[in-house]
């Protein structure tokens, strides 16, 4: 995610107790779609429905929608379209991961491709390319590893070509459980550093040609 993001969410985080990094405090619904062409995944599209209070958040940061109706002019789209990319900090993966039957995989800079604001909520786009690798087998997972911020999949998860997707929901409880054992791992005073993203994240799998 990219400056302004960070900074919005680091001012927050700096004002919530330790035990708080453990839930999110930002969500985002998201699509994705998985581009195959002749067998091989190319790419994933990616788009981001922000929540309404960070979207605000967003524009009271950037001086953006100063009448506050929530509709933005082209001019003020065109200066938030890529606000979530403006910085690659240092380890950031996009929140976005990719896995070739187990191995994982190194997916390319975010290109920014679309942005809107719907029903009060900031609508991002982006595209991930993929190394050359064969669409069956593909698992993808989104996530914040400090879960600071909540991705949930809004709809199917969609792919090109004669390929299934099989989404596998992440158990709460499971998740839940994984968190109380790092909880009781570690000193208090590190709890904020926790990386407990990936137990909240579900898996999408992709078989193609029949494959399962």
């Amino acid at each position: 995610m990219g400056m302004k993001l960070r900074i919005a969410i680091t001012a927050l985080a700096l004002t919530a107790a330790p035990l708080a990094q453990a839930h999110p405090h930002v969500f985002v619904d998201t699509t994705l779609h998985v581009v195959v062409e002749e067998g091989r995944a190319t790419r994933v599209d990616v788009t981001w429905v922000w929540d309404d209070f960070f979207t605000l958040l967003i524009f009271e940061d950037m001086g953006l929608d100063p009448d506050g109706d929530a509709v933005l002019n082209k001019a003020e789209l065109a200066r938030l379209r890529g606000f979530d990319f403006e910085v690659w900090p240092p380890g950031f993966e996009g929140d976005l991961y990719a896995y070739s039957h187990g191995e994982k995989l190194a997916l390319g800079h975010p290109q920014v491709t679309g942005i809107a604001v719907e029903n009060g909520r900031i609508v991002s786009s982006h595209s991930r390319s993929l190394p050359d690798v064969a669409a069956d087998g593909l698992e993808l997972r989104q996530y914040d590893p400090t879960y600071y911020v909540a991705y949930s999949l809004r709809g199917p998860v969609t792919v090109t070509g004669p390929c299934a997707v099989e989404v596998a929901p992440h158990d709460p409880e499971d998740a839940a459980r994984a968190i109380d054992k790092e909880l009781n791992r570690v000193p208090e005073d590190m709890f904020e550093q926790l990386m407990v993203g990936e137990h909240y994240a579900d898996t999408v799998k992709i078989a193609c040609n029949g494959s399962s």
